[in-house]
């Protein structure tokens, strides 16, 4: 059995292989050696993709374990240096911080230079009529970016009379395909995504509870 170079560990080669993966399959992940929690969670969870220009057929995600909780490992460094726009944000247009960095965490992985196969840009994946729409001219901004992605979501709770899972189906699929099937839209991809912004959300809560309870 041939032995791996003292130059290249298994657990180098193993890393740098999922990373190319990744790359070819045009999933977003962070950097695996600096945030090994944000790295697990974003590796672990397809990409979601905008069921209003998808097949709803083909939206079959595979299985994941969304009834269970994240281990909770604390802040990482993209967290913590986002976190004061997070709060300004949510502070200014009244919604829960913590839904505010799940729908971060889901969207772009805390990455503000991630684009989607279907050109939505940023940390909250603006797409281009919706960012103009908010009067943002560069979604690669991340304050403006984060502001302009809250409003919207607030908008969506207002639209959906304060239903969480309704608003965050509607800034996945659009309104409008909430409107027309009166609920959640059945795409497997928004059905996910609806889940799995409801773990992180979870998993925030804590964090942010944590850290007030310490500070």
């Amino acid at each position: 059995m041939k032995e791996d170079s003292p130059k290249n560990p298994p657990s180098m080669n193993l890393a740098l292989w999922l990373t190319v993966v990744a790359i070819v399959m045009g999933v977003v992940i962070p950097s695996i050696y600096e945030e090994p929690k944000t790295a697990l969670i974003a590796a672990t969870e397809p990409e979601i993709g905008r069921p209003e220009i998808s097949d709803p057929l083909q939206d079959k995600p595979p299985p994941s374990k969304l009834d269970k909780p994240l281990p909770i490992m604390g802040w990482n460094s993209a967290e913590r240096h986002f976190q004061p726009m997070v709060m300004k944000a949510a502070n200014r247009h009244k919604v829960d911080p913590a839904m505010v960095m799940a729908i971060i965490m889901a969207e772009s992985s805390y990455n503000p230079k991630a684009i989607s196969k279907k050109g939505a840009k940023g940390l909250m994946q603006l797409m281009p009529t919706t960012a103009r729409s908010l009067g943002v001219k560069d979604s690669f901004n991340p304050e403006h970016n984060i502001n302009a992605g809250v409003r919207y979501y607030k908008k969506l709770l207002n639209q959906f009379d304060g239903d969480v899972k309704l608003a965050l189906a509607a800034y996945n699929a659009g309104s409008r395909k909430v409107r027309e099937h009166r609920g959640i839209p059945p795409y497997g991809a928004t059905k996910f995504y609806v889940k799995k912004v409801i773990k992180y959300y979870k998993y925030y809560k804590t964090l942010i509870d944590n850290s007030r309870l310490y500070s």
